[in-house]
């Protein structure tokens, strides 16, 4: 890291004192002060890599050559027609998909799903995840929402973490040990960049300050231009739980973060230099989430993560933390991706938006746009303001009849109409997942990301006749019954004890997009799988 102490000495503690640096096995000794110069606005005109990244900002998997760089900037118009696309390699990541792959070098991967279906694709050497994103996106005919995300997933150890958009997918691979079980994944996960547009619930004021030597105040409106800039010095502290080396017992510790690295303190909460001992720094290593941290490593709660050296991939070598809430893993983890990868992984946030700007999908002003009358022989403007407002309530209503019209010859909540037939309009629903068990639910809702607002609706165990809305907000998932509601042999859904009542879980879901209702927050995005 480009403020790493590289004169620390080795601090030798006597009885407990040492048992707790035995802690780790590796500690290098304690830290010192970080110099401090201007900060990097967020709104920065958007250069290069090579002319903006420090050292904390720049990764082994980031392509050196200047061509490279500057076509990661650019904006490809994607394929329009990619079944037209050839099954070879020089077709198979086409010029408009991916502009910067041009090397011949070419290797065969294996990428998953959350369904543990597979499919095999031979891509170039120089591959990044965002390239293996918008592969299977095209391919799979999904929407970009900007949300795939490319995980590493190492079964033999139960960790697992977000590849950032910007790495190479080799190095990744290079990495693997040849009789270990390593997956690559596609999923989604909507809290991959959501850090840059709320940067306060991802870090907590009691977890944040600035360092001692600054002396200053924390200004949270420039909290992650903070973290983005290398020459500032936030910090990250708190209590965590570690797993003692060579040991199956959980300790807990007061732990400091910082761009040195990460440190613990020999003496209550003492920040002071002689008292913070050394743990692990990220130039030569990854954070991951622990899976099942209770049941693989006998973790006091199941919110583990741990820092992997790339170098090393033994449980022993794992430095295994784990937290009291969702909320401060969250934290810590987050800290550590922007410690580690600086203003990249902002210039990974924007890029997408800079190619929606660069491209618009319409050509022409909606401000040219009028109101038309189409009920006589001919068509005509309609310039009073209040005859186009009616006119559009009366369109409004009209549609509103057609589609009840529609409901009630396919599968209308009427006496007449089997139920079986209502509940067929949403089986097909990217958000509905059937015969989905709560702590399933709980897991896919965790895997595409704990903010507000994800969301997915599933059968009720306990009930066969209700559903379940599964909904996370403020990083902890909430369930709530959908019950059906007979009025006169009509058939409704509701949340709240029929006051609102909906025909089909489709218009349910619709008014919930729109209204807060008795829900914490509208439903915002939902939770979906793929089959590759």
């Amino acid at each position: 890291m480009s403020d790493m102490n590289n004169t620390l000495e080795d601090v030798h503690t006597p009885g407990c004192l040492g048992e707790k640096a035995e802690l780790f096995g590796s500690g290098k000794g304690n830290v010192s002060g970080s110099s401090s110069l201007s900060l990097i606005p967020l709104h920065a005109s958007l250069q290069p890599p090579t002319a903006q990244l420090s050292k904390t900002a720049v990764c082994k998997g980031n392509r050196k050559s200047e061509e490279g760089e500057e076509s990661l900037l650019t904006d490809p118009f994607p394929n329009p027609f990619p079944e037209l696309i050839p099954s070879t390699v020089s077709s198979l990541v086409s010029d408009c998909l991916l502009p910067w792959t041009k090397s011949g070098a070419t290797q065969v991967i294996k990428v998953y799903n959350e369904d543990n279906t597979s499919r095999a694709v031979e891509v170039p050497t120089d591959i990044t995840a965002r390239d293996i994103c918008q592969l299977f996106v095209m391919k799979n005919h999904c929407i970009d929402d900007h949300s795939w995300t490319l995980f590493e997933h190492l079964s033999h150890l139960g960790i697992e973490r977000t590849i950032e958009d910007h790495e190479s997918v080799m190095e990744v691979l290079s990495g693997w040990g040849v009789d270990t079980d390593s997956r690559l994944y596609f999923r989604k996960n909507y809290a991959k960049y959501e850090f840059f547009n709320k940067p306060l619930d991802f870090f907590p004021d009691h977890m944040v300050s600035l360092s001692s030597e600054t002396n200053g105040i924390m200004n949270h409106s420039q909290l992650i231009q903070t973290f983005l800039n290398s020459s500032t010095c936030p910090e990250i502290h708190g209590y965590l739980h570690a797993k003692e080396q060579g040991r199956k017992s959980w300790k807990k510790f007061y732990f400091v973060l910082r761009r040195s690295g990460l440190y613990f303190s020999n003496k209550g909460t003492s920040k002071e230099p002689r008292h913070l001992q050394f743990i692990a720094e990220f130039s030569d290593g990854d954070v991951y989430t622990l899976l099942s941290a209770k049941k693989i490593h006998g973790a006091p709660t199941d919110y583990g993560f741990c820092v992997k050296s790339t170098k090393r991939g033994s449980p022993r070598d794992l430095k295994l933390l784990c937290a009291d809430d969702e909320q401060t893993r969250t934290c810590w983890v987050t800290a550590m991706r922007l410690f580690k990868y600086g203003l990249q992984l902002y210039q990974n946030f924007i890029q997408p938006h800079q190619k929606q700007k660069a491209s618009p999908m319409r050509s022409i002003s909606e401000n040219s746009l009028v109101a038309m009358d189409f009920s006589g022989h001919k068509s005509r403007v309609i310039e009073n303001p209040s005859e186009a407002l009616s006119v559009a309530v009366e369109e409004g209503l009209s549609w509103r009849r057609k589609s009840c019209h529609r409901l009630s010859s396919h599968g209308s909540p009427s006496t007449s109409q089997s139920p079986m037939s209502n509940i067929a309009l949403h089986m097909a629903q990217p958000w509905f997942h059937s015969k989905l068990s709560r702590d399933e639910a709980h897991r896919l809702i965790t895997q595409q990301g704990l903010i507000d607002g994800v969301f997915l609706l599933r059968d009720s165990q306990s009930n066969p006749k209700t559903f379940v809305l599964s909904l996370c907000h403020t990083q902890r998932i909430k369930h709530f019954q959908i019950l059906p509601v007979d009025d006169e042999g009509d058939l409704f859904y509701s949340l709240d004890d029929g006051h609102t009542r909906f025909t089909d879980l489709i218009q349910l879901v619709e008014f919930y997009q729109l209204n807060r209702g008795v829900l914490p927050c509208k439903l915002k995005h939902h939770c979906a799988r793929v089959t590759l």
